[in-house]
């Protein structure tokens, strides 16, 4: 499988019809596999304001739409699935909140036991990192390389690098192994615009070796 692009949200949506353009450009430059609203600073009335206006437009591109933490938002607000922190319910509990077909992710930091764990609950994706120093979340614990190319050889089920990951950066974690490549601050405060930073990460997915 080739590694794909797995897109947050900015911790911030201040300006939703701007937020909506923005959206648009970056959809008319380049691929990406799926878009997780992260929106921790505002109510869920809130949250579910703006999921209901920006997911049309990325599902109506083929982009799944994921909900952080919260599977009762995920589907009131018609989203693809959730996903899910260590100490944000069960998957049987967003399972029968968002149903079978669901997408359903998991943090799973720097431990292969969570992510084992995850998967035998029915998990249909894994989330290791920080692989390197972010900025969105500073007290991530770090992940090593080997966890991907561990996860690859052992299981079937899509794994996610993320935490710091830039398009400088981003190759080694793409050969090791991860299928999604989840990306904010790289992508919304890159200089150039966040079409330019789809662009560059495209770029870089065409020459993974893996």
């Amino acid at each position: 499988m080739k590694s794909q692009l797995y897109l947050i949200s900015p911790p911030k949506i201040d300006d939703v019809l701007k937020f909506q353009k923005t959206l648009d450009e970056i959809i008319e430059v380049g691929e990406i596999a799926c878009f997780q609203l992260r929106l921790k600073e505002i109510e869920n009335r809130d949250i579910a304001k703006i999921g209901k206006e920006i997911f049309p437009i990325l599902q109506n591109a083929g982009i799944a739409c994921i909900m952080n933490d919260n599977a009762r938002l995920a589907r009131d607000t018609h989203a693809d699935g959730v996903h899910l922190g260590q100490g944000d319910g069960t998957i049987k509990e967003a399972r029968e909140v968002l149903g079978k077909d669901a997408t359903i992710g998991v943090t799973c930091h720097n431990s292969t036991h969570l992510g084992l764990v995850a998967a035998e609950q029915g998990a249909d994706y894994v989330a290791f990192g920080a692989f390197y120093e972010t900025q969105t979340k500073t007290s991530a614990p770090r992940a090593e390389l080997e966890i991907l190319k561990w996860w690859q050889d052992v299981m079937e089920i899509p794994c996610i690098a993320i935490g710091g990951i830039t398009p400088e950066n981003a190759l080694p974690i793409i050969n090791a192994g991860a299928d999604f490549i989840a990306v904010s601050s790289a992508i919304w405060n890159n200089p150039q615009g966040p079409a330019q930073a789809v662009i560059n990460f495209n770029e870089v997915f065409k020459k993974e070796s893996f």
